[in-house]
């Protein structure tokens, strides 16, 4: 006999098929972008950044201590012991480093980390709502589904052109300017699904939609804008 808590890991809601495949992820958004997540500092403000050196001085401390002690129990080892513990110190103050210049020099990249966060969060609130539907409740069934699917497929399409045309402008400047119409998105098509059901779960979710694929159509004015200048 199967045991209750397996019958329950079977039975688990499988997101729909609709919804599959819309999500962006951290490895999809490297491919687009050609840098990680992880390599920036969010969001970039002062509070953050002294958060992260904090954080680093509190690693370096014990580091420290780490290799004071150590020392004291193998003292025949103490320059190797030193020697390793000031290789990961150095490179602990180089990845922060680097992280401080990525994110200043991309910071148009860490407002479409934003933007991706926003949409896969939409995603996540109708899987969760389809679970609960599953569950045995009708009553919360997103209606016009097929309208919400296809504003979130036309969000996923801007923001997939917003991250490939910043990359193809940060790694080659004088790009854009061959190129002007790398910058047309869907958000006309967009604007048009909009409904005046504000208030029902279905307008919620269009209307994020909605804001952002005008929070992305900012960004690349702005980031056209600065190219132009320079």
């Amino acid at each position: 006999m199967i045991p209750h808590w397996q019958r329950m890991r079977k039975t688990h809601t499988v997101m729909q098929p609709d919804l599959q495949g819309l999500e962006i992820t951290k490895g999809e958004l490297k491919a687009l972008s050609g840098i990680s997540v992880n390599a920036v500092i969010r969001p970039f403000k002062l509070r953050k950044i002294f958060q992260e050196i904090f954080t680093s001085v509190v690693v370096l401390l014990l580091l420290i201590i780490s290799c004071l002690l150590l020392i004291i129990c193998f003292p025949n080892y103490r320059i190797s012991l030193i020697v390793i513990h000031l290789f990961f110190a150095i490179g602990l103050v180089f990845e922060d480093l680097k992280r401080i210049v990525i994110t200043q020099k991309n910071k148009h990249f860490v407002s479409l980390i934003d933007d991706v966060e926003r949409y896969n969060s939409v995603i996540k609130s109708i899987d969760i709502n389809d679970q609960i539907e599953a569950a045995g409740n009708p009553g919360v069934k997103l209606k016009d589904r097929e309208r919400v699917i296809q504003a979130l497929r036309l969000t996923r399409e801007d923001i997939v052109r917003a991250l490939k045309t910043e990359k193809i402008i940060r790694q080659n400047q004088a790009f854009i300017n061959l190129n002007p119409d790398l910058f047309a998105n869907n958000l006309k098509a967009l604007t048009a699904l909009q409904v005046d059901e504000q208030a029902s779960e279905y307008g919620r979710i269009l209307n994020e939609a909605l804001q952002i694929g005008m929070s992305i159509q900012d960004e690349m004015k702005h980031l056209k804008g600065e190219r132009f200048n320079e």
